[in-house]
């Protein structure tokens, strides 16, 4: 970590958490990559900006495996040139935090975390991870076919994901409107097309139902996204997504990392994709006439 979180980490006398559990955990602390050369696994859950940057310091370490936690369907790539790919593992979390002025994480969101290995099938390393992250508390299995699984948890990200700095709003009032509904439908259906095209089977077994809200009307999608979050105001009260987070504290979207590159695909791919590439442009909008 940079030098001002190792200090808070070691003033606190340790990784202080709080919300759904409330805990202090003493936790080694680096702040020069050199000074690691092995290590079991690697979890990387930085922001999607900077990330090669951040691994290239490690690429000297030999790890079991490697695996990112990180929003959007390419990340994967990049722990693949850094480590190789007999390495990395896929993965997906359906959990959430949100670092405070203090130092301390609040965490507010503890459904699942999913993993699994990038050629689909399950394996002993999974397993084992997998069983190692849920006993520590974090709700976790792992699944044979984690590709499908990112790329379902990605459809549902992007309209989330830009929906929450557009309307500044925590999340369960965003995915309970029926408008607010609407358009997250809309854009799941768009992020559906670009993975078929990728050959790509998605699942309902996902932040939402994506193969079902891609079989009926746009208003029955629009209604599964309701449905699906409907206890989010009593589970999940001040729940706000990190990208709402980032807009509010003045740091930068991690937009061109996640639904730029999905844009540009699908550009690539003959696929259009109104609601996401309006959404997309709007943040920008937004991000500058904030930071101005």
């Amino acid at each position: 970590v940079r030098e001002r979180r190792a200090r808070q980490i070691r003033d606190a006398g340790g990784l202080k958490v709080q919300g759904l559990q409330a805990f202090t955990a003493p936790v080694t602390v680096l702040t020069d990559a050199s000074a690691l050369r092995q290590a079991g696994t690697l979890v990387v859950a930085m922001k999607t900006l900077g990330t090669s940057a951040a691994l290239a310091p490690l690429r000297h370490v030999q790890f079991d495996a490697a695996l990112s936690l990180q929003n959007g369907a390419y990340k994967n790539d990049l722990l693949v040139d850094a480590f190789g790919r007999q390495v990395v593992l896929g993965a997906l979390a359906d959990a959430s935090g949100e670092l405070q002025a203090d130092g301390s994480v609040l965490f507010t969101r503890n459904v699942l975390t999913l993993l699994g290995e990038l050629e689909g099938g399950m394996s002993p390393r999974a397993e084992a991870l997998a069983g190692a992250l849920d006993a520590a508390g974090i709700r976790t299995r792992a699944v044979p076919d984690i590709v499908g699984r990112e790329w379902s948890k990605f459809c549902g990200w992007a309209g989330y994901m830009t929906m929450a700095v557009v309307t500044r709003a925590v999340s369960w009032k965003v995915v309970t409107d029926e408008d607010g509904a609407l358009l997250i439908a809309r854009v799941v259906r768009e992020m559906a097309t670009l993975a078929a095209s990728r050959g790509i089977t998605l699942s309902d077994e996902a932040l939402l139902p994506i193969v079902s809200m891609c079989a009926g009307t746009e208003q029955q999608a629009a209604a599964a996204v309701i449905e699906r979050n409907a206890h989010m105001q009593a589970t999940a009260p001040a729940h706000r997504m990190s990208s709402l987070q980032d807009f509010e504290a003045g740091r930068v979207l991690e937009l061109e990392e996640t639904v730029a590159v999905a844009l540009a695909e699908a550009r690539e791919r003959g696929i259009r994709m109104p609601t996401l590439e309006t959404l997309y442009h709007l943040c920008r909008a937004l991000a500058r006439i904030r930071f101005r």
